[in-house]
């Protein structure tokens, strides 16, 4: 692809924002762009609605880019008895696979056994979770032995090894899918924003017919805009109910948030190309350590939390839970200094009950339409999110008299999509890398690595900012690239570097420099243990 062929595809926000002015009435409005919010997107887009989608941060910013990067069934599920939720997951896990194969791939799993009842019980299991993935599936479940086990995961705990379970899932960039849903939506004439924080929500005769929002780039005293929707969707994910109470201040909570904390270790610690799941931890969940992007990731814990944040912190007993359980299956023990980054999300579970006991929770998505007409999605997960969207689609079409339309995302290629795609790094941008790789090549400053410990480069940030939207040095590390979770101190110490490339495409000043470095070292220090 030459330089001329990519540049007049460039994404340049100040023009979005332009564009949303000028229409002000559009068919759907989304708040929200998580994974639910901008699959919405794409559905609706790809429909012919007139989509605007609005996000308070960035796209992924929370929960959505701090997933275990795995697309799976859920393993767990089936055990818990939820077979249509399983059946459902696995068949969203093949059409994302044939949809974005250069986001997705097939990861083969070992579950070791150390007694032979687990063998023969998880190997039933994981027969039925092969099956039920029909011709969508990625491979059958098999038996495999010590040595076996050894071999392919070199690192397990040998000790009382009696063998183990392989099985097949998928695995994914979750920042870079909620990337290319973004490009995909705004491929098929959807508006997307960033930084555009929904403030309130406007009525007419009692129904919800738009929203106010404010350009929250530099702060939350930007200019007030007005946009009109013949309907509104909340996918706000774990902060739906802060919506939920603009549109009706008495409206009960329906979110229980529970936090999911990984730790992100050198690749020495899994050299296989097999992950591991463990079936059943201390407190009863599921525990991964999953190589991804030649780092392994371990997770995750499932802790109640009392409010939603944006920007969620570890604690100490997460910490100690991870680091204890992955000493105890890893030949190697973990310690804090092994921990090359550490990150929370907070997942959006529907509650049941007191909502205290969040991994009970359903992992199923709801939908809820309130008296005045807006129409709230919440709870689901990454692997779910194409069927998610045609659900919420559907059903806020029929709240907004809009006229009906099938779904065609079911077979929709997303976004730079292509079997024959680039080897890592440049996999994740599919069709794109050729262009990505012509900026890196605009000059010696461009085609300098970020880091040594980190393939990326600085032309990346020049990407990211000219056709991705990234106003700031952590959309650049934390998203479209993902220093901040593969290494937190080696980011911090490219900040400056990618702060210089930025200035000169957003035209920042040399105190917005200097500000923006400052504002990103204090929140990758976040993501770093005490003693790491």
């Amino acid at each position: 692809m030459n330089a001329t062929s990519y540049v007049s595809r460039q994404v340049s926000r100040n023009v979005l924002l332009e564009k949303i002015e000028s229409q002000t009435d559009y068919d759907i409005v989304i708040v929200g762009g998580g994974a639910t919010g901008l699959g919405a997107a794409v559905d609706a887009a790809a429909r012919g609605y007139k989509t605007l989608l609005l996000e308070a941060v960035d796209f992924a910013k929370g929960t959505s880019s701090r997933s275990t990067k795995l697309v799976h069934g859920g393993v767990r599920y089936l055990a818990q008895g939820n077979v249509s939720l399983v059946f459902e997951a696995l068949r969203e896990r093949g059409l994302l696979q044939r949809n974005a194969p250069h986001l997705c791939a097939v990861l083969p799993l070992i579950v070791p056994a150390y007694h032979w009842f687990d063998q023969l019980f998880y190997g039933t299991g994981l027969l039925l979770y092969s099956v039920l993935a029909g011709r969508l599936g990625f491979g059958f479940s098999r038996l495999v032995g010590r040595t076996e086990a050894l071999r392919l995961a070199p690192t397990l705990q040998s000790t009382g090894l009696k063998g183990g379970v392989v099985y097949f899932d998928g695995q994914f960039d979750d920042a870079r899918l909620a990337v290319t849903l973004l490009r995909t939506a705004l491929d098929h004439g959807a508006h997307a924003l960033n930084y555009a924080r929904v403030v309130d929500l406007q009525r007419t005769d009692g129904r919800i017919s738009g929203v106010t929002f404010i350009n929250s780039e530099n702060g939350e005293t930007g200019i007030h805009h007005h946009v009109n929707a013949k309907v509104v969707i909340n996918a706000t994910g774990v902060f739906v109910d802060a919506l939920r109470r603009t549109d009706n201040p008495s409206a009960r909570a329906i979110v229980a948030p529970s936090q999911g904390v990984h730790i992100v270790l050198d690749r020495s610690f899994l050299p296989g190309d097999h992950a591991v799941m463990i079936p059943k931890t201390d407190d009863g969940r599921v525990l991964f350590a999953v190589p991804w992007h030649d780092r392994v990731v371990v997770g995750t814990t499932d802790t109640p939390v009392a409010a939603p944040e944006e920007e969620p912190r570890a604690l100490s007993a997460e910490i100690e839970f991870l680091l204890s359980h992955a000493s105890r299956y890893l030949s190697r023990p973990v310690t804090t200094a092994d921990v090359q980054s550490i990150y929370a999300g907070q997942r959006p579970l529907v509650k049941a009950g007191d909502g205290t006991s969040t991994k009970s929770l359903s992992r199923d998505h709801t939908i809820m339409i309130s008296d005045s007409g807006l129409v709230t999605i919440t709870g689901g997960k990454w692997t779910t999110y194409r069927h998610m969207a045609e659900d919420v689609i559907n059903r806020a079409a029929r709240v907004g008299g809009l006229q009906a339309k099938p779904s065609t995302t079911e077979n929709l290629s997303l976004h730079g999509a292509t079997q024959s795609a680039s080897e890592d790094p440049w996999r994740v941008y599919g069709t794109d890398a050729a262009a990505v790789q012509a900026v890196c090549a605009e000059s010696d400053e461009l085609s300098q690595r970020m880091h040594p410990s980190l393939p990326y480069l600085l032309g990346e940030a020049a990407w990211a900012a000219r056709f991705e939207m990234a106003r700031n040095i952590e959309d650049v590390l934390a998203r479209r690239t993902r220093a901040l979770l593969l290494n937190a101190r080696a980011s911090i110490e490219m900040a400056p570097a990618v702060a210089a490339v930025l200035a000169r495409e957003l035209g920042w000043n040399d105190d917005q420099t200097r500000a923006q470095v400052e504002t990103y070292v204090a929140l990758a220090r976040g993501y770093l243990l005490e003693n790491g």
